[in-house]
């Protein structure tokens, strides 16, 4: 495990602070740079590690102005298990509940999982025997002539296909969350943007906007119309411990459908207004574009599974909605 200094921040603006170095990282549940730190897989990896779990007052859930307001440091498993939530913004409070598994859920924070790195298997590889472009200036996308059945079905910004592997993000997309930073406040649709410029850098491994040094703060889900229902769904390889392979959150009002696809793109894959009135149409419409990926790979060497389970995805949630 790689050697790192030690900090601990007294608000996110003196985290905030603490970042602008560019080499260093945030420390909340733990859950996904502990991981990166053991596995040292990127060339990238921190020097110094900058707690931000004794931040006051960072963890809460209530509705006020017309937003859900959940403070970034708040538990997985609190906002999986908050009637308010589970009420109001039925997907988001599903999508909490199917990470990862209980323990991994009492430690993760909302924040941290909406700023987590890529799970591509050759992101993720070891000592970082695959310099692949998310990590390493002029590097290649191993999974377009490799094994690509985890990735993007949607094409990949700057030639990467990995996906997002959130589950609370495709929720927030489809509510119509906010993001707010120590800089300032995101559409989470906008928050969730690769930035392709950057590949290369330890900004380009993000699965958001955020810059080096900012910070999330809280998120802020505006509340829904009177008849507004909302659902998630997941499908993984294994049913527990596992990130999408494809997930599907639906948000649907007055017939019209919002849906954002996790685990197909780079982002979460945003449909907005579609017509929700005929759901096996409605899943077509979504996956008209799909591009899936074919590699010379022996075994495993496709995702098209993936077109047909988003349909699924999608059919299920809006029918189990009505």
């Amino acid at each position: 495990m790689k050697d790192v200094k030690y900090a601990a921040a007294k608000s996110f603006e003196e985290a905030a602070a603490l970042l602008a170095d560019g080499k260093s990282a945030l420390l909340a549940g733990g859950t996904d740079l502990v991981y990166g730190l053991k596995g040292m897989h990127t060339p990238n990896l921190p020097d110094t590690v900058i707690d931000i779990k004794r931040i006051p007052n960072a963890a809460y859930i209530k509705e006020e102005g017309g937003f859900l307001k959940i403070g970034a440091l708040t538990k997985l498993t609190d906002i999986a298990e908050s009637d308010v939530v589970k009420k109001n913004y039925a997907a988001l409070a599903e999508a909490a509940k199917l990470v990862a598994s209980p323990e991994l859920r009492n430690m993760g924070t909302i924040g941290g999982n909406i700023c987590q790195k890529p799970r591509c298997i050759y992101y993720r590889n070891e000592f970082n025997h695959f310099p692949c472009a998310r990590k390493v200036k002029g590097g290649t996308c191993y999974a377009i002539s490799g094994v690509c059945r985890y990735h993007s079905i949607f094409g990949g910004v700057g030639g990467c296909m990995a996906v997002c592997p959130s589950d609370t993000a495709p929720a927030l997309v489809a509510l119509g969350a906010k993001i707010v930073t120590t800089k300032k406040t995101w559409e989470a649709a906008d928050f969730f943007k690769v930035q392709n410029k950057e590949f290369g850098t330890a900004r380009g491994e993000q699965i958001n906007a955020l810059d080096l040094d900012e910070v999330v703060k809280e998120i802020q889900v505006p509340t829904p119309a009177a008849g507004t229902k909302s659902t998630y769904k997941k499908w993984a390889f294994r049913k527990a411990i596992d990130f999408p392979q494809v997930s599907a959150a639906v948000v649907v009002a007055g017939g019209k459908a919002q849906i954002a696809l996790g685990g197909v793109y780079n982002e979460p894959k945003f449909f907005a207004d579609v017509d929700a009135s005929d759901a096996a149409k409605a899943a077509d419409t979504v996956l008209a574009k799909a591009n899936p990926l074919t590699s010379p790979q022996k075994r495993n060497n496709t995702n098209k599974y993936k077109v047909q389970i988003a349909k699924t995805m999608v059919k299920r949630a809006i029918e189990g909605l009505k």
